[in-house]
């Protein structure tokens, strides 16, 4: 469905202004302009189910995080198309070096523990999984997968052994740059896509290598976000670091098999593949795997 027919739909016989929102690489957004009240219009993308998006799920995570007050308030759901419409956050994106600050990093720890503290939510994110399906999901559309997932998925068996059954959460699991919003008042998360009950971790992980933090503000990351900084938890954040690269590399290669947006999705992927790499020749990764072996779980 275009947004002209879902605005229509949505706000019959009153004038609407419409303008194209950047930024996204799987679907259309639109900021809506309807009575002086700024909404965004989400249409999904062709084929997102093969990302293994479920657009009820995000539904219902949006709610959840605009429940949590750090997602935007939902205005409707229109199922039958996959669409999601809710009310614009006025506020300014914040640049990655500003993400970095402690200030920020704090904020952000804030925002991410009120969700992850919230009620379940249905959809389940295993990131372990998840690449294995968009292994299966890439060679069943003539994708050639790299050789680097072998020894790639052979690391995550690894990390996965090592760290055992973990809690389930509500988790965000797409928390790249642009999808953070400084509303002046608190740090706000849109894009709920990939939402699923999973592991805090992943979501910690997933922050801190899309924002490139270094050792000293991983810390100031779990301090802020558990109180109190364990070793145990850096090593967990340490491995689940190389599993957000793993599936983000993957995530491209299905893209090269579905999509028909104009993007290098097969740079993308060697560029994760690539930091996954070094993620894992840091001595520290070796460490990591060791310490964190059937340690006790987050509870």
């Amino acid at each position: 469905m275009h947004v002209e027919a879902i605005v229509s739909r949505l706000w019959p016989g009153m004038q609407a202004a419409i303008e194209p929102l950047g930024g996204g690489i799987t679907n259309e957004n639109y900021r809506v302009t309807v009575a002086g009240e700024a909404y965004v219009v989400r249409i999904g993308g062709k084929d997102t189910q093969l990302l293994g998006i479920d657009r009820s799920v995000e539904h219902a995570a949006t709610l959840a995080a605009a429940a949590a007050g750090v997602g935007p308030d939902v205005v409707a759901y229109l199922e039958a198309e996959g669409s999601l419409v809710t009310r614009f956050i006025a506020g300014l994106p914040i640049p990655a070096a500003e993400m970095r600050r402690p200030e920020t990093i704090r904020r952000t720890a804030a925002a991410l523990r009120r969700f992850h503290d919230g009620a379940a939510i249905p959809g389940r994110f295993d990131a372990f999984r998840v690449v294995e399906a968009y292994h299966d999901t890439a060679v069943a559309h003539g994708v050639r997968v790299p050789a680097a997932y072998v020894w790639a998925r052979e690391r995550a068996g690894e990390i996965e052994r090592a760290r055992g059954p973990q809690p389930l959460r509500p988790c965000h699991n797409d928390l790249l740059n642009a999808n953070f919003i400084d509303d002046g008042r608190a740090v706000r998360i849109v894009d709920w896509e990939y939402a699923g009950m999973g592991d805090v971790f992943f979501d910690l992980a997933n922050f801190s290598v899309n924002h490139e933090l270094v050792d000293e503000q991983d810390w100031i990351l779990l301090e802020a976000y558990f109180a109190e900084a364990k070793s145990s938890d850096f090593a967990s954040l340490r491995l689940m670091r190389f599993m957000s690269d793993f599936r983000e590399a993957m995530w491209g290669v299905v893209q090269q098999g579905i999509s028909e947006l104009d993007f290098d999705f097969v740079a993308y992927a060697e560029e994760h593949f690539a930091r996954l790499e070094r993620t894992a020749a840091d001595p520290g990764f070796a460490e990591a795997l060791a310490q964190t072996t059937q340690a006790q779980p987050f509870q």
